[in-house]
């Protein structure tokens, strides 16, 4: 489908005063000692691999010995404050083992590895440009998903923590040949991720913008999906670039799911999900009115956009609840309120921003 192709290369959306306020109150914005720029005054690279020896967009930087120094220690910080809260006696066993930059896309990561010296065991974080748009969708991702996600944002820069799994392209090519009960349910749990996705138009799950972790269980695994890119978050204008199920890259696990789930059984588990859902905004329901307070101010997206998803969510839901929004974050405010009453009797009073203010 035409509508689940970005139009061009996404515009980084600068961060307003009000959502920088918010970041402020919920414990986002910190003080970091060095910047995104900082990180692309290296002097070499060498291209990077794959375990199998296949070619990545990511490539090894190297710094001058004077830079590397005081860029390591900064990274060791900032290292620190994304995992303990800054507590600087974890220092002493921290350094940084390499730093890698990414070529592909709009974000163009670095990507940070960090070795405990306790154990020589590593973790990753990543450090980006700033944009609302990827800022409202981890906002979105830590409320209403399953699944907490730790990042951090100052000035230009925002410090996002490594998400651990399979990444979808790989888990499609090599974890699908499964016992009928794994595959049951994996294909169970696209439908709630293609569900999350579309309750708070998150786009672009292409199968590289999502990771799956597997957790063993009792005569099976249990999986989760869990997208790793938020920079398409309610940007673009064509409602099935928000559903990953229009992905083509994804059709593997939708055919998992045509053989092995009746129409009834996919919306059982859709109704599941907007419940939950709905449970994580009534327990968090003064940060979510805060949150969308912000959003449905800002502008995220261009007019022609806006204009285009209120018409085809409009068509797709079969109401006109959206001819009033003129803004991507008044969208997905009416697209949460309405999609959580659909069908199943879910009262909007959790959504009453006035209530909090």
């Amino acid at each position: 489908m035409a509508g689940n192709i970005p139009s061009k290369k996404k515009i980084v959306v600068p961060i307003s005063d009000d959502l920088q306020s918010y970041l402020r109150r919920y414990g986002r914005s910190v003080e970091l000692p060095l910047q995104y720029d900082d990180l692309t005054h290296y002097e070499s690279s060498i291209p990077l691999e794959d375990h199998e020896g296949n070619p990545t967009y990511w490539e090894q930087v190297f710094y001058n010995e004077y830079d590397r120094e005081n860029l390591y220690r900064s990274l060791t910080r900032i290292y620190s404050l994304l995992k303990t809260d800054g507590d600087t006696d974890v220092l002493q066993h921290l350094t940084v083992a390499r730093v890698d930059y990414c070529t592909f896309g709009n974000t163009k990561p670095f990507r940070i590895r960090i070795i405990n010296g306790l154990n020589d065991n590593y973790d990753h974080f990543y450090i980006k440009k700033s944009d609302a748009s990827r800022i409202y969708g981890a906002e979105l991702e830590e409320l209403l998903s399953p699944n907490s996600f730790m990042y951090l944002h100052h000035g230009d820069t925002l410090i996002e923590e490594h998400i651990a799994g399979i990444p979808g392209d790989d888990f499609i090519r090599k974890n699908l040949a499964d016992t009928t009960f794994n595959q049951i349910r994996i294909a169970k749990e696209f439908v709630k991720f293609n569900e999350r996705c579309f309750v708070r138009l998150l786009g672009d799950m292409r199968a590289y913008n999502y990771v799956v972790d597997i957790t063993p269980d009792i005569e099976g695994s249990q999986y989760r999906m869990r997208a790793i890119d938020f920079d398409q978050q309610s940007y673009e204008g064509g409602s099935s670039f928000y559903q990953p199920k229009y992905f083509k890259e994804n059709n593997p696990i939708i055919f998992l799911g045509q053989q092995h789930m009746t129409v009834d059984t996919m919306k059982q588990y859709q109704m599941e999900e907007r419940s939950l859902i709905a449970n994580r905004i009534k327990a968090s329901k003064r940060r979510v009115s805060a949150l969308f307070s912000v959003m449905i101010k800002d502008e995220i997206s261009n007019p022609k956009k806006v204009e285009k998803l209120k018409k085809e969510l409009a068509y797709h839901h079969s109401t006109k609840v959206f001819d009033h929004c003129k803004s991507m974050g008044e969208i997905v405010y009416e697209n949460l309120k309405l999609v959580l009453a659909k069908e199943f009797k879910q009262s909007t009073a959790i959504f009453d921003l006035a209530s909090d203010e």
